[in-house]
């Protein structure tokens, strides 16, 4: 088969495709197998047919018609990348949104139908698809993946080695994580449980991989009894060593794609817990029709959202590392800024190569963001050696970034001042620390919803008439996922499982965006930590773990309280005291300076 080199041309094979299976619409999410959020280029269907490198969104095509729906946070840069494509943005106000589901609805009549791969379709989003199309008579098919049939470049799956998380970084062994999962298996009254998630998979095992940009996890499925655990993966991907270790703790190896052939072994007096939002409807079909199924939330999502003392500790020691390299690149960044020619691209070598100087680093946690000015107003912003911006004159340049080690993952948003901000760049910036010092503060009753939160990082944004887009926080992993759940803060309906416990690590990231103008956010890392009990209950706290200045150039002190003022100081004076043993030279200069109090 040909390469089909242009968007138009891709799409025009698909609507043959579609018409030689009598399809009248093919839906193509974000997705894979897995339910990742960042994808192995195998399963990169949507990106491979639009030219969007968002990453989410959802491509629909119909006989005349194709539109991607994307939220606020990719709107610029899709209508940027499906400019010509034939493809029409389709703008949603969060990720969350069923908007699709309602045009399909209007464009979709009784007798036709509509096509998803059900491989890389989520249980619960198969249930709303089906409850819209029912009403409408039409029909769904989850057999087809007509993207495949068409894509003849498509990517191998990928085959990184896999390797033990060991102590003193994993504190947890092996055996005793599965025991948990067990145990909450039992509660649950199921015999067995099947895990399909990447990093839920990575931290049960105490496995480590490289299958997903960014993310160290690899390409699996795991299927857990009371008295075995079998793991569904490339082993030639596991030394002879490693095999061994898994096999003493009773986990044994099975090849990836034997998954669905397990479960639709499994005995009608089995009971199988899956969780409905992080397993595929093609899994699903995979059991029998007589399975007998608990849903529920993976017991293992709730086990390593709780970090424990142990991991914590390595994740304070880890912040320390990452925030010297934030030193030593910032360092840098002023002593060449507006002296240099440099660029946004400039800034994603610099800073990755400074955390790479750091004991423990094995890889940036995802892809850094570096916007000057008008770029900045874009929150997922990336620059390409075909499109960047060099770093000159006046304005904010905003800094998204963070770093995989092997005692935690970071992820931090600053932004700093190039040349003389102006007023209004000011008032925007300080706008957005009120937001961050104002969550950053917050006590609360232990199990409070992690969307309930959120508008305590808004507040002082709406009283200027001002609000942004995206979330405000989610959920960070331990040496996984830099996004992971369940908890989020959010404007999402709030979930029994985002109940806030302590040692879960949360981002807190509010801010502002003025599109073709500049962009401020500012982000921090906090852990759930106990702040006492009362007769009014069991109450947490944030502990902000990111260490790195916050620029004191980029604020208008008119606009903070007294409150806020001494949270700032007392903030950088914890920076200063637990980075100054880790820098020299130009970084330790450098710090003193932006550490001092306002």
């Amino acid at each position: 088969m040909t390469p089909l080199l242009t968007i138009p041309q891709r799409l025009a094979a698909l609507r043959q495709a579609m018409q030689q299976q009598h399809v009248d619409a093919c839906l193509i999410p974000s997705s894979d197998p897995h339910l990742s959020e960042y994808l192995p280029a195998h399963w990169q269907a949507r990106q491979w047919l639009s030219g969007f490198k968002g990453s989410m969104g959802t491509l629909i095509v119909t006989a005349d018609q194709a539109g991607l729906w994307a939220d606020s946070r990719y709107w610029e840069q899709a209508e940027q990348e499906l400019a010509g494509s034939g493809i029409t943005l389709m703008k949603i106000q969060t990720a969350a949104s069923t908007q699709h589901l309602d045009w399909l609805a209007q464009q979709l009549g009784s007798s036709q139908t509509l096509s998803v791969d059900g491989d890389v379709l989520s249980l619960a989003a198969a249930q709303a698809l089906q409850t819209t199309l029912h009403a409408k008579g039409v029909q769904l098919r989850t057999d087809l993946d007509l993207v495949g049939q068409i894509w003849a470049e498509r990517p191998a799956l990928p085959h990184a080695a896999i390797y033990a998380h060991t102590a003193p970084f994993a504190s947890t062994s092996r055996a005793d994580k599965l025991q948990a999962v067990r145990q909450a298996m039992q509660q649950a009254a199921a015999s067995h449980h099947f895990i399909s998630t990447l990093d839920d998979i990575a931290w049960l095992f105490n496995l480590r991989g490289a299958d997903v940009s960014y993310n160290p996890v690899f390409v699996s499925h795991a299927l857990l009894s009371a008295t075995q655990a079998t793991l569904f993966v490339d082993r030639s991907k596991l030394d002879a060593s490693l095999q061994a270790e898994l096999a003493a703790d009773g986990v044994e190896l099975a090849d990836y794609h034997q998954a669905k052939t397990a479960l639709g072994q499994l005995h009608a007096s089995d009971v199988i817990l899956i969780d409905p939002r992080r397993i595929t409807l093609g899994l699903r079909q995979a059991m029998a029709t007589d399975s007998r199924v608990i849903t529920a939330i993976n017991p293992s999502t709730l086990l390593k959202s709780r970090k424990t003392a142990a991991e914590a500790a390595q994740v304070r020691a880890t912040m320390e590392q990452d925030g010297a390299a934030l030193c030593e690149f910032f360092a840098w960044f002023e002593q060449v800024v507006n002296h240099e020619a440099i660029s946004e691209l400039t800034i994603d070598e610099q800073i990755t190569a400074a955390r790479a100087r750091r004991p423990g680093f094995v890889s940036p946690s995802f892809a850094t963001i570096a916007g000057f000015n008008a770029n900045g107003a874009l929150p997922h912003y990336r620059a390409t050696e075909q499109a960047h911006a060099s770093i000159a004159g006046n304005g904010l340049l905003l800094i998204d970034s963070g770093g995989q080690y092997l005692g935690g993952t970071t992820d931090i948003t600053r932004v700093v001042a190039v040349g003389t901000p102006s007023p209004e760049q000011k008032r925007d910036f300080t706008l957005v620390l009120k937001g961050t010092i104002n969550l950053s503060m917050a006590h609360f009753p232990r199990g409070t919803l992690s969307p309930m939160l959120d508008a305590l990082a808004r507040a002082p944004m709406w009283q200027h008439d001002i609000d942004f887009g995206h979330g405000t926080g989610h959920g960070v992993g331990y040496f996984l996922n830099v996004h992971e759940g369940p908890q989020t803060i959010s404007r999402s309906l709030p979930d029994p499982s985002m109940a806030m416990q302590e040692g879960m690590i949360t981002s807190v990231e509010p801010g502002i965006y003025r599109p073709g103008l500049w962009g401020v956010r500012i982000e921090n890392l906090v852990l759930n930590v106990a702040a006492g009990q009362n007769d009014f209950g069991d109450f947490l706290r944030f502990e902000t773990l990111t260490l790195c200045p916050i620029d004191s150039r980029c604020i208008e002190h008119s606009l903070l309280s007294r409150q806020e003022v001494d949270w700032l100081n007392h903030y950088h004076a914890e920076v200063r005291r637990r980075l100054l043993p880790l820098v020299a030279g130009a970084a330790r200069d450098w710090l003193l300076q932006a550490t001092q109090a306002i």
